[in-house]
């Protein structure tokens, strides 16, 4: 009997929120590759800690406080008691703000008081005095903002005072909330990403070994911390003296580049030369991405235009203003910045963009996933690192460097040291002088005239050296090294274009649950890379992509999930909060995740995929997604369609007739907006239920799916005195419920069936009634068959449902549901009780019919039109 080799621990931490540190990534997604059980700690962007999934890798992102900082501020006091006092209760420039408007309004509405009051000759002499008043205000305010002023000047400027601790007290925070986090989980190795992580990772192994548990760490060095230019004077002395004080107490010291590593040998006299590990692309992953949204299309240019690409962090010390500077001299050139953000510096080179009269041609267009990065730069013709002549700079290669080479990009490149060494060595681009235009136009002149030869020095060395598949296998045999721990093989099935997927709760312990069953083909190298979101009602979209990657092999697939409520938590590859979905970069987000990943899309609900960025239907999304060449199909449910109208006059129970106040007015209004989208949009459309062809006669059938081998159920049916009858409402007036609850309240206590109610209970609860259950009550105020009674007719049930015949006929299937009004269901159930034998053959032709119609083969081939290159 073999037993299991438990995966040693790994925790990899860092500073940030994670998002767009991809040596982070990478560094935790390589690990998992190699047996390790990972997990990966970063900081919360809220008050709460944020749980998630990143493949096979356990996310935590901590809150931190400010408590360190604002005591440290606290001690060094506030100005004193003058300052107190000239302040006039001001904070700080918000608060100066907002006194400037109070002060704004007063006299707006005072001097329109006074216009009011010198119409008339009985009104003159108040506002003579009305005017003295405002006058006197006005006086008042001035000096108060003077006051202000005048202290802020006096302030004394904040000298670093060499202890860390003071200067930086931020640093004690993050240990305050990292470190409980870290010794909770015990991993065997911490690997601390950055400065800032530094004095995490060292006191968090010793604490661990005080407490009689063996623990090792490494301190990953990503920059030259004594040669940065920080923005602050005290983080200039702040984050040298962190590292100096706990360098020397590492297991081990990684950097990026080979200079760098052989300067924290001298400057700290390491025992050993740091490992040399650079960030470089994941080569499996590029090619995964061909064909699809690239930077040319996303700057709407056609490929003879001369295209200039940078892509990565947007900073003054980066020297891009260089290249907004000499685009002037180079009339025909495009330029696009791959940004996440709007930041400061970003809005500053658009300026000048504008002053040099170059900026209709800079296209500022958005980031993509690490692993898509070489792809989508590929259609550009030449890399830009314009970076300026710091220490820094100087001693590294840039990650851009070997994404630029992977998309087979010549680099023009400023004359750092280590960067233009590299150029001129292998022959991959052109140098110029850092900060000057006229020497970047001539690179760029060159650089375009000689882009054959350049790219043919691209070679399978260069490719493999800066590949992260072969950087990090130093990393993976230093972990071991210092921990004495050889992980088993990783599972099978292990994938580098990782999608992160959040958690919503967790268990007792406090840790991640394992990720729901997934059980479609995740989005990769296929054909056709289907996208589906954003509703996932009853987890249908989750159905759905198990069904077409089941029976399509070139299909792979990505759930998207915006959850609005807590509702029950169906199957998801990515799951997005909707008080979220306000936020723009989040919004962009959605853009970046989607358009240049996705070949087809699925469109739920007629709900936007992008958030509120356009609007608050999918229309407003259509036409990014169709410049993206993203191919569209719109996918309903019911009532974001259903023409209220029509479904009362040919159904006398329909549930309009119960709804809540204002909600038939409210959706017939989103239903007809949706089916007028549907008819003008001239996109495949689909419906999961019969009824809704009435509303969308353009429409096409693609049946609920459910897992019928889950629901299937070998308990037999009506061999109880008491047959077991369920209903499951998940609101009443949608079911009809209160039409038919006397009937089967009144056979519960006449002792004819054992009537049984489920309301607000579990999903994992009903199932588990289903199967328990001899008869399935479903609906009776919508006139067709739904989720729930699929479920029940796969699990072998006999299903009584009100079902109108027009609904039934448009599908041209025909269900063996019981049919039944509320005013009939009396006399169907004591039918039903009589003939205990046919009652058990219904509910054996009910889980025939599932598997024939909702087990997704019939929506897989339902879907086959839409699903074509």
């Amino acid at each position: 009997m073999s037993t299991s080799v438990a995966r040693p621990k790994l925790a990899v931490i860092v500073a940030n929120g994670i998002d767009g540190d991809s040596r982070v990534q990478k560094t935790a997604l390589a690990a998992a590759r190699a047996g390790w059980d990972v997990t990966l700690i970063g900081r919360s962007s809220s008050k709460h800690t944020q749980r998630s999934w990143f493949g096979p890798v356990k996310v935590v992102r901590v809150p931190v406080a400010s408590h360190m900082k604002r005591r440290v501020a606290a001690q060094a006091g506030q100005g004193g008691a003058r300052a107190h006092l000239t302040q006039f209760g001001i904070k700080d420039r918000a608060g100066l703000e907002q006194l400037r408007a109070a002060h704004g309004a007063w006299v707006r509405e005072k001097t329109a008081r006074i216009g009011w009051l010198s119409q008339s000759s009985a009104g003159a002499p108040a506002a003579v005095g009305l005017k003295a008043v405002v006058r006197a205000r006005r006086g008042a305010h001035k000096l108060r903002l003077k006051a202000y002023k005048w202290e802020q000047r006096r302030k004394p400027e904040e000298k670093p005072t060499g202890d860390w601790r003071k200067d930086w007290p931020a640093l004690l925070d993050l240990d305050l909330a990292f470190g409980p986090v870290i010794e909770k989980l015990a991993p065997d190795v911490i690997h601390a990403n950055d400065i800032t992580a530094i004095n995490l990772g060292a006191m968090a192994a010793a604490r661990l070994r005080a407490s009689g548990r063996k623990c090792v760490w490494l301190y990953d060095a990503h920059e030259y911390v004594a040669g940065v230019e920080w923005p602050q004077p005290r983080m200039n002395t702040a984050f040298p003296a962190v590292e100096k004080e706990f360098i020397a107490k590492a297991d081990a010291v990684v950097t990026v580049s080979p200079e760098i590593a052989e300067v924290i040998r001298k400057d700290y006299g390491l025992a050993k030369t740091p490992l040399v590990v650079r960030n470089t692309p994941i080569r499996e992953t590029i090619g995964g991405a061909a064909g699809r949204v690239s930077v040319r299309q996303a700057c709407g240019l056609d490929d003879g235009v001369p295209l200039l690409v940078y892509s990565g962090w947007i900073s003054s010390e980066r020297g891009l203003g260089t290249a907004v500077e000499g685009l002037a001299q180079l009339p025909g050139y495009h330029l696009a910045v791959v940004a996440g953000k709007r930041s400061p510096e970003l809005v500053r080179l658009l300026a000048l963009a504008e002053e040099t009269g170059v900026r209709d041609r800079i296209h500022v267009v958005p980031y993509v996933a690490q692993h898509e990065v070489a792809d989508y730069l590929s259609t550009a013709d030449l890399g830009l690192i314009c970076s300026q002549r710091t220490i820094n700079y100087e001693l590294s290669l840039p990650t851009k460097t070997a994404e630029y080479l992977h998309a087979g990009l010549p680099i023009i490149a400023s004359d750092v040291k280590t960067l233009s060494a590299f150029v001129r060595e292998h022959g991959v681009g052109e140098v110029f002088v850092s900060g000057e235009a006229g020497s970047f136009v001539e690179a760029v002149t060159r650089g375009f005239a000689h882009v054959a030869d350049m790219k043919a020095q691209i070679t399978e060395s260069i490719l493999t050296e800066l590949s992260w598949e072969h950087q990090c296998e130093g990393l993976m045999a230093l972990y071991s090294e210092i921990s004495g721990l050889t992980p088993p093989a990783a599972a099978a099935g292990f994938s580098w274009g990782a999608v992160e997927r959040a958690i919503t709760d967790a268990n007792d312990e406090g840790e991640p649950r394992e990720e729901l069953e997934r059980g479609w083909t995740p989005l990769g190298k296929t054909p056709v890379k289907l996208g589906l979101g954003p509703a996932n009602y009853a987890g249908q979209l989750a159905s759905f992509a198990q069904a077409v990657t089941r029976e399509r092999s070139d299909v792979s697939a990505e759930v998207v999930k915006h959850r609005t409520a807590q509702t029950h938590e169906y199957p998801a590859d990515v799951y997005v909060e909707g008080k979220a979905l306000k936020n723009l970069d989040v919004q962009l987000e959605q853009v970046q995740r989607m358009v240049p990943r996705y070949t087809h899309l699925i469109a739920d609900a007629f709900r936007p995929v992008f958030g509120g960025l356009n609007g608050d239907s999918i229309e407003g999304d259509l036409p990014a997604l169709r410049n993206g060449g993203v191919k569209v199909a719109l996918l309903a449910h019911g009532s974001e369609v259903r023409d209220p109208a029509l479904h009362r006059k040919r159904n006398p129970y329909s549930l309009f007739l119960d709804a809540p106040e204002g909600y038939e007015e409210k959706l017939a209004a989103i239903a007809e907006r949706n089916r007028r989208i549907a008819r003008e949009s001239g996109l495949p459309v689909f419906v999961t239920t019969p009824d809704l062809l009435l509303d969308l006669p353009m429409a096409t059938w693609a049946p609920l799916v459910v897992d019928v081998d889950a629901w299937a159920c070998d308990r037999p049916v009506m061999k109880r005195e008491r047959p077991v009858v369920l209903h499951a409402p998940s609101a009443r007036w949608t079911k009809g419920t209160d039409r038919v609850l006397p009937v089967l309240q009144d056979l519960h206590d006449r002792g004819r069936i054992d009537f049984r109610l489920a309301e607000q209970v579990s999903w994992n609860t009903v199932r588990e009634m289903v199967m328990e259950a001899d008869i399935v009550i479903d609906q009776f105020a919508i006139g067709t068959y739904g989720t729930f009674a699929c479920e029940g007719m796969a699990a072998g049930k006999p299903v009584v449902a009100y079902l109108d015949k027009e609904s039934i006929a448009a599908c041209g299937v025909t269900p063996p549901i019981v049919n039944a009004t509320p005013e009939t269901l009396d006399s169907v159930m004591e039918a039903l009780l009589a003939d205990r034998e046919g009652t058990a053959r219904i509910g054996a032709e009910s889980a025939a019919f599932a598997r024939e119609y909702h087990d997704g083969t019939a929506t897989a081939r339902a879907l086959d039109g839409f699903l074509t290159r």
